[in-house]
């Protein structure tokens, strides 16, 4: 079609564009949307991938003679140390156990020895050792075992700062969430420095009077 040449004259008024769109082509445009609107919307409610599915992680509740503090712990990524762990704290087996081995910047320990001195061991025996991406970060809780990348039985530890020169050779299976200055008022106290310059068992008694599961 031929451009228009301008006039300086005053013209009659122009006529409406024509719709570019036919009545069938609206009908057909409305569908179109409809059927995209649909398939986006099942797209974002629809699992991409029934593994990722949220799961809820148990939460440890731990009173100590020092204080309480909970720990969330990870089955997603580590099921069985997890699953050990909670056995043995629905059996009771943590109750009375002290903390027999602490360290300022480091970590403390516990899960054999009760307050009168006496030893007690898992009535489950080792497990395999774990790995995963958890880290050892400020608060983390860990399996303690023999060595690097071996399998451990009711003994933990919990990080008292990061400790990333751990990360994969011991079995991190969650972090503390809440009461984290009681976890750092624990490593800091008296010990006699029986192992090193700064760990060593606490002078007195620091005693897990229970763990609960949430």
């Amino acid at each position: 079609m031929a451009a228009e040449t301008v006039s300086r004259k005053r013209s009659n008024p122009s006529q409406p564009k024509k719709n570019p769109l036919s009545s069938r082509g609206v009908q057909v445009g409305i569908i179109l949307v409809v059927v995209i609107v649909a398939a986006v919307s099942a797209w974002a409610v629809y699992p991409k991938n029934a593994s990722n599915t949220p799961t809820t992680n148990p939460v440890a509740v731990f009173d100590t003679s020092l204080g309480t503090f909970r720990v969330e712990l990870f089955r997603d990524k580590m099921p069985q140390t997890v699953n050990n762990f909670v056995r043995l704290v629905n059996a009771g087996f943590y109750n009375g156990i002290i903390f027999h081995r602490i360290g300022a910047n480091f970590m403390i320990q516990a899960g054999r020895y009760l307050d009168n001195g006496s030893q007690k061991t898992s009535p489950y025996g080792n497990i395999p050792f774990e790995t995963s991406d958890v880290k050892h970060v400020d608060g983390a809780i860990s399996m303690a075992s023999t060595g690097a990348k071996v399998g451990g039985a009711a003994e933990f530890f919990i990080c008292d700062g990061a400790q990333s020169f751990l990360d994969g050779n011991y079995a991190a299976f969650g972090v503390t969430i809440s009461g984290l200055d009681v976890v750092h008022t624990i490593a800091q106290q008296e010990n006699d420095h029986s192992e090193s310059s700064t760990i060593g068992t606490p002078l007195q008694n620091i005693v897990i009077n229970s763990i609960t599961i949430e």
